[in-house]
């Protein structure tokens, strides 16, 4: 007796360490994620102006001098005047950036450039200036890299922007992304969701329950397959016959998504319904059917208005599941940030552009694809919450 005591007392207390610790672990994951989302609107990329040197073994910026510069060369963000001096195949050269600082790190190179005769001027993107001279050698050019630190970016400009030019631009705009995700999911809702209700009344209501038994394991197979295979099955069928129907250049598009999610959020949607509908008591069923209601008007007037909440909660599932999926859309959908005015138009979601551009990006760009991330969990916890909502809803209304 005093062993089992000590045995449940041991378990119990496993449990509420695994328990604490998965909690614990969920609760940082999430607040990791939110921190990175939020810092590109609270804090710029730097609080200096940045310069960088290739090839340069001595160099004098604003009177001080730096031998065989290594990383960056940091500077005052407020800064008015950089005054350059170094040598370049044996001939002293002087280099001058005119700057205007604003408010919160937000500074602007002032044009033209003084490079000299000499110095080439280039843009690799918005925040970066690039002035090159020639070596003694072909291929080893000197060059000279200002970077200016970028300023923290404007919440509603992230939400409402319609253009996401990460590399060269800096801008974030995830309207499109947005917009994006809520067709495909929307879409695939529409076509979805009318025949898994309806698979799921004919197995609860009409097959016999060994024939019934299979086709719940069937369904339960397709929530097994892996999403990379809807995809490739996608890409291989669904886009080549959109693009041959329509005549299109590209059958990549949003309609290929939505029959792909459509086909994907099947499983969820039939599972969770068919178990509410099989919940409703019987009792209900035999008054229908007292009064002289037949099978199928019972099914539709009767055990599927019982069902409600149930069903409704499976939609919001699927939904979620349409929400998050990645693979299966970046194989269909063409992946383009672009407003879409008609379904055959390639489409990319806020998944999509998380999985895409992750591998390289870095710093502000980095950051953005957390924010993307925010957006996305933010509304997977309103999905979810709604959800919750409606079971709570649905048990009130069965007691």
């Amino acid at each position: 007796m005093l062993s089992r005591r000590f045995t449940d007392i041991t378990f119990a207390w496993l449990f509420r360490a695994f328990s604490f610790t998965g909690a614990l672990a969920l609760g940082a994951i999430v607040v990791f994620i939110f921190v990175q989302g939020v810092h590109p609107f609270l804090f710029p990329t730097a609080q200096s102006l940045r310069l960088v040197v290739e090839r340069v073994d001595s160099i004098s910026v604003n009177g001080r001098v730096y031998e065989n510069q290594h990383g960056f060369i940091e500077l005052p963000w407020d800064s008015r005047t950089i005054n350059i001096e170094f040598v370049n195949r044996g001939e002293e050269k002087t280099l001058n950036f005119n700057l205007s600082p604003g408010r919160r790190y937000r500074t602007t190179l002032l044009l033209p450039i003084e490079a000299g005769e000499e110095g080439t001027v280039t843009y690799p993107d918005a925040y970066t200036f690039t002035v090159t001279y020639p070596g003694a050698m072909t291929g080893l050019n000197q060059r000279i890299h200002l970077i200016l630190p970028e300023p923290p970016y404007n919440f509603f400009s992230f939400l409402r922007g319609r253009a996401w030019l990460p590399t060269d631009a800096k801008v974030y705009g995830i309207l499109p992304m947005i917009l994006g995700s809520f067709f495909v999911c929307l879409g695939a809702l529409l076509i979805g969701v009318p025949i898994a209700i309806l698979s799921a009344l004919f197995m609860s209501e009409f097959l016999p329950p060994k024939i019934a038994s299979l086709f719940r394991g069937a369904v339960e197979l397709l929530a097994g397959i892996p999403s990379v295979v809807y995809g490739f099955f996608g890409l291989m069928v669904i886009v080549p016959f959109i693009r041959s129907t329509f005549s299109i250049p590209s059958g990549s598009s949003l309609l290929a998504a939505v029959i792909i999610l459509a086909l994907m959020i099947l499983p969820t949607v039939i599972a969770v319904s068919e178990k509410c509908l099989k919940a409703v008591p019987r009792s209900r069923r035999e008054a229908s059917l007292a009064v002289g209601a037949s099978k199928m008007q019972t099914a539709f007037y009767v055990v599927l208005p019982h069902a409600r909440s149930g069903v409704i909660a499976a939609v919001i599932l699927g939904f979620s599941r349409a929400v998050g999926e990645t693979m299966a859309v970046i194989l269909v959908a063409g992946n383009s940030p672009q407003m879409i005015t008609n379904p055959l138009q390639s489409v990319r979601t806020l998944t999509a552009t998380i999985a895409l551009e992750m591998g390289y990006a870095a710093e502000r760009h980095a950051n953005m694809l957390f924010s993307v991330g925010v957006v996305l969990l933010i509304m997977i916890f309103i999905l979810n919450g709604f959800v919750l909502f409606l079971r709570r809803q649905g048990g009130e209304e069965d007691e």
